[in-house]
Order: structure tokens, then C-alpha cells, then sequence
């Protein structure tokens, strides 16, 4: 009988660590990772000599609060999964041809590189592969076509790019942050 209670506990207390979103690179690196690429941008800011700014453009590309609002209500590794496909998309961003601004381009490879570390982080906390969001994509597709190639990778464009991205960190801080105080 002993026994036989011994296995149940263990079998709950199994079920429950696997069913709680418990991750170790989450609990001490995120946080880390996450203010040193704001940092990065921030950087970028004060060594570009464009601030400005095509409302237009801005009204082609809106920001996908709707898609934050999802994500927000989505389970822990939906939330993860969102945040890592925005790492990943916003990395890919910052690959292309940057060459017109003014940034010093080992600012931008680390920028990538905390970037691509807080995704592969991410991707650790989470059981399986994560379906993308298609719309998430497009998104980011629109930035790439819109913005940067219709203004021919301009530092305007990449100023706007900047602060796109800047907002997308800040909210997918604010997405993980939920995590971390629920744990």
C-alpha cells in the first residue's frame, strides 16, 4: 500500500513539473537577453543621424496589436512560441541590407546575435515545435516589402524599421514577463 501511494505521489509530482512551464534559461536569462537588445537599439538610435519619420508608410504596415492581444490570452508555450517567431522575424530583418544607416554595423551583428540567443533560448522552454503564425509573417513580409525596399533600404526605412522593432521587444518583454510572475 505504501508503495502504491509512493508511485502516485510520484506520478503527480512528474506530471505536474512537466505541465508547468518551468525553464531555466526563462527564469535567468530572459530578462538579460531582453534589455540588452532594447540597449542595442537604443544604440543604434543615438549613432543614426534620420529621425525621420513617413506616416504613410506607417499606415501600410500597421502594428498587429490584435495578434499581441491573442498571444496574450494563449497558453505559456503559445506565448513562447509567438515571442520566439518574432525573435526569429525580427533577426531576419535586421540581415538584410542595412548599409545606408548610419549604425556601426558591429552594433547591428550583436543586436542579431542577442536577438538569435533569446529565440534559441525561448525555443529551449518549449515542449514541441510550434506551428508559426502566418499572419505574424506576413506582417513582417510587409515591413521587408513596404517599408525597406519601396524606400530602397534607406536610412529612413531602417529608422523605421527601428522603432517597429522596438515596440514588437517591448511587448514580446511584456508577453514573457507574464510568465515569469505566474511562476
Amino acid at each position: 500500500m505504501l508503495s502504491r501511494t509512493f508511485l502516485v505521489c510520484l506520478f503527480l509530482s512528474l506530471c505536474s513539473a512537466g505541465s508547468s512551464l518551468s525553464c531555466r534559461w526563462l527564469d535567468h536569462k530572459f530578462r538579460q537577453h531582453s534589455e540588452n537588445s532594447l540597449d542595442l537599439l537604443d544604440t543604434m538610435v543615438n549613432n543614426s543621424t534620420n529621425t525621420t519619420e513617413d506616416a504613410g508608410v506607417k499606415d501600410t504596415v500597421a502594428f498587429p496589436n490584435e495578434l499581441y492581444s491573442q498571444a496574450s490570452k494563449a497558453a505559456a508555450e503559445d506565448k513562447l512560441g509567438f515571442t520566439v517567431q518574432v525573435l526569429e522575424e525580427t533577426a531576419a530583418l535586421f540581415e538584410e541590407d542595412h548599409s545606408s544607416a548610419s549604425w556601426e554595423e558591429n552594433t547591428v551583428e550583436n543586436f542579431v546575435n542577442v536577438v538569435t540567443q533569446q529565440a534559441d533560448g525561448l525555443r529551449s522552454c518549449i515542449g514541441s515545435h510550434k506551428k508559426k503564425n502566418k499572419k505574424l509573417h506576413m506582417y513582417f513580409k510587409r515591413l521587408s516589402s513596404h517599408v525597406l525596399e519601396q524606400m530602397g533600404h534607406s536610412a529612413e526605412a531602417w529608422e523605421l524599421i527601428r522603432n517597429e522593432i522596438q515596440t514588437h521587444l517591448m511587448r514580446a518583454d511584456l508577453l514573457v514577463s507574464s510568465l515569469l510572475t505566474t511562476n
